[in-house]
């Protein structure tokens, strides 16, 4: 906006969008970005519009980006409108008669030409000016007033007094002005900082939807800044009136140049002419390699014709963000590439408040991001797509997962009419990489203790449950256990959504085979059922059974099988519960499986999450490991079914063995020795090879940490120490007759510290 004041230079509409009335400016021919805080002119025109357009509830500025004003900081401009609309109708108060008294001509004049100029201009222009300008005029009028003789003139100046007066009374009772009043003190006529602390537009680019608050929060600690990927910038706030932190985050997208939002612009509306079809979302991550190379070709042909020269790597760049804005997920791929967030929740309706995650370090917060309902159906869209699973009035819960660059994450999606005001989303992350037993050991969710027992029972080809709460980590363990299976047996994963690291761990040479099953939610589709897929795994061969969760009818075929011994490798699966008597609650009277049935089970693993006093803060722990004993008949609580190995301890904040643990009165481990021939009847044998398996855990941890080489805690190189243990336990079992653990250890560290020095040299 800019030239002259009286020349109305950007156009403007009104558009209706659910219940919200915008007035929508279009800037396209400005010179400069528009701004209420900044320019005096876009306020004028702003504060004349909304005297006319009474019932808009958002302003917007449409340049190459877009500027939103939400409806609080309308209602702040609405209300000067008003003020503004009834001072200049008010011909009584401000009758130029009142001034024009007998001798005060000139003095007249200049009276009402103040006026006027505050009435018709500042007013609009810069409402907090024109108060303290009127509130400065009546004190200069008081002093001419105490020294005048003259009565008529004494007369004029009371009136003129009189009529700043009403400016100042009606101004003085805007929410504006009552803001600004802390500002006041030494106010400059012209200068507009005073708005800036109160007027933050919400920016978002023409090629994308989604809005963002880009301005840091007024009077907040900034606590915390990193980066993602190294174009990303995010900064933690501590607020001032909320326990929430805020999640600042600026992508490369908000920081480009005016040239580069054009090319992305073009970019899109060609792109946009081919929408991905269902088929194509069939292979994701084939697709979005297709579209990020057609992106490139077309980022680039478009430079050159532009005559606009980028660097290859500005190119990749701009190709990437073009692809997150067509067929990916916006900014919530962003969010999803920083590693410390783990959940990211948006509310409906869609527009009235911002996204939420929480976070590794400061837990619940909320973020400078708005979506818009364009944008959320968009991902519904995609996400039918990607899960093949309906989302309707019939299907108003639509589960399934996404794999993005750099992330993963599970995603539930609520519409209509189990949610009335529309779609609401959660996205659980997941690593890209698996988690490991040393990665929980380094984190302080299990003791070195812990997972050396855990990785004896999956040699020892035990059934195992992990429990806990939503957000306790179930999956991740559950991943990590996956790693510590030998390479040489076959691994089948059942999910009704895919979270469990197959892919990944296909890579690393696992012999894996991943099934999708129906969820139990969904209705109506193709998919085969889960029951009916957990019999089907029993047909295809000798292999260990992972099941994502169970949660269903898949229960009853689990503990079948299981009964009847069908599984002769570890079975292992989530389930909620938060104590091994919640477990057995959980399968025996909600999911109907037998009791004797339930006897299958070997462990129950239970994760918690930890609080802290002030109830802010909370970790993913291990609190339990329990065996589930089988000389029980009705009630495994009241009949001492249950026998805690491992039970965690808040004081110490760690997983301790228990009594039963250290004196080796544990069935489930004496009967992995059974099996064992130098074990058999040897609890002294079983009990060095599990704090063997826990010294070698420990081992890593601690030349990562020295070494500062975090990428040994990673799924690729626990294996390959995993498989090297395996490797010296069986020579040294030859060369000795017997598992030397004393030795067993030498030689493995030896190795560790050789490996460690030619990565060093990589």
């Amino acid at each position: 906006m800019v030239g002259d004041e009286k020349k109305e230079v950007c156009p403007y509409s009104i558009e209706h969008e659910g219940e919200e009335t915008i007035l929508v400016f279009n800037c396209n021919k400005c010179s400069y970005s528009p701004s209420i805080e900044d320019n005096k002119v876009c306020m004028a025109q702003v504060i004349e519009r909304l005297s006319e357009a009474k019932a808009t509830t958002k302003l917007v500025f449409s340049q190459k980006r877009n500027y939103e004003y939400d409806t609080e900081q309308t209602e702040l401009l609405k209300e000067i409108a008003r003020v503004y609309s009834m001072l200049i109708k008010d011909k009584e108060s401000f009758n130029i008669e009142k001034l024009n008294l007998p001798g005060c001509a000139r003095l007249a004049s200049a009276f009402y030409m103040q006026i006027k100029k505050i009435l018709f201009e500042l007013i609009k222009e810069d409402p907090i000016g024109a108060y303290v300008k009127v509130r400065r005029l009546i004190r200069l009028a008081k002093i001419e007033l105490d020294k005048e003789s003259d009565p008529n003139r004494a007369q004029c100046i009371q009136n003129y007094i009189g009529m700043l007066g009403v400016i100042e009374r009606e101004l003085g009772r805007t929410k504006l002005i009552k803001l600004a009043k802390p500002y006041l003190p030494g106010y400059k006529l012209g200068e507009r900082d005073v708005y800036r602390k109160i007027f933050t537009p919400t920016i978002k680019p023409d090629f994308m939807y989604t809005k963002l608050m880009s301005t840091f929060p007024s009077g907040a600690e900034e606590i915390d800044t990193y980066k993602i990927n190294e174009e990303t910038e995010v900064s933690i706030f501590k607020l001032k009136d909320t326990v929430l932190y805020l999640y600042h985050v600026i992508p490369p997208e908000f920081n480009l140049s005016e040239e580069k939002y054009e090319l992305l612009d073009q970019a899109k509306k060609i792109l946009s002419a081919h929408e991905p079809s269902e088929q194509e979302f069939v292979d994701p991550k084939r697709m979005r390699q297709v579209f990020l190379n057609v992106g490139h070709d077309l980022i680039e042909e478009l430079a050159e014709y532009n005559n606009i020269k980028l660097t290859e790597e500005e190119k990749n760049q701009l190709a990437r963000i073009l692809v997150r804005y067509t067929v990916g997920f916006g900014l919530i791929e962003v969010l999803l590439q920083d590693q410390r967030v783990q959940d990211i929740t948006i509310n409906s309706p869609t527009g009235q408040s911002p996204i939420f995650l929480v976070h590794e370090i400061y837990g619940e917060c909320k973020t400078n991001i708005i979506p818009t309902p364009t944008e959320v159906e968009s991902w519904a869209t995609k996400l039918r797509m990607i899960s093949g699973r309906p989302l309707d009035e019939a299907n108003p819960i639509l589960d399934t997962g996404i794999i993005l660059p750099g992330a993963k994450a599970r995603v539930a999606v609520i519409s209509k009419p189990l949610n009335p005001s529309g779609l609401a989303f959660a996205f659980r992350r997941h690593r890209d990489k698996p988690w490991t037993l040393p990665l929980f050991i380094k984190n302080r969710m299990l003791t070195p203790l812990a997972a050396g027992l855990l990785s004896f029972l999956i040699d020892g080809a035990r059934t195992i449950l992990i429990a806990g709460t939503r957000s306790a980590g179930k999956t991740s363990l559950l991943g990590a256990l996956l790693t510590e299976i030998m390479r040489k047996y076959r691994i089948i994963t059942i999910e009704d959504t895919l979270e469990l690291p197959t892919e990944a761990l296909r890579e690393m040479n696992y012999n894996i085979q991943h099934m999708k099953v129906a969820s139990a939610m969904t209705k109506g589709t193709s998919e085969v059922p889960a029951d009916e897929g957990l019999r089907t795994t029993l047909r295809l061969g000798d292999s260990c059974l992972i099941i994502g969760e169970v949660r269903s009818t898949e229960a009853l075929a689990l503990y079948e099988a299981m009964r009847v011994g069908a599984m002769a490798n570890v079975v292992a699966g989530t389930i909620h519960g938060d104590s091994p008597y919640g477990v057995y609650d959980r399968v025996v009277n909600d999911l109907g499986v037998p009791k004797t049935s339930f006897k299958a089970t070997d462990i129950v693993v239970v994760c918690n999450p930890i609080k802290s006093p002030d109830g802010l803060h909370k970790w993913r722990r291990v609190t339990q490991i329990s065996e589930i004993r089988k000389e029980w008949e009705e009630d495994p609580l009241r009949e001492h079914g249950f026998v805690d190995l491992m039970k965690y301890d808040a004081k110490e904040d760690k997983l301790k063995p228990t009594k039963d643990l250290l004196e080796g009165e544990v069935e489930v481990l004496k009967k992995i020795a059974e099996n064992v021939k130098e074990w058999a009847g040897d609890w002294d044998a079983v009990w060095d090879n599990i704090l063997l398996r826990a010294k070698v855990k420990e081992r890593l941890v601690e030349v990562s940490d020295r070494e500062k080489m975090p990428e040994l805690l990673e799924a690729e190189f626990v294996i390959q120490c995993n498989d090297e243990f395996h490797r010296i336990c069986e020579k040294v079992a030859a060369e000795r007759g017997r598992l030397d653990s004393k030795r067993i250890f030498l030689l493995w560290d030896d190795w560790l510290k050789k490996t460690v020095e030619k990565l060093k040299q990589e």
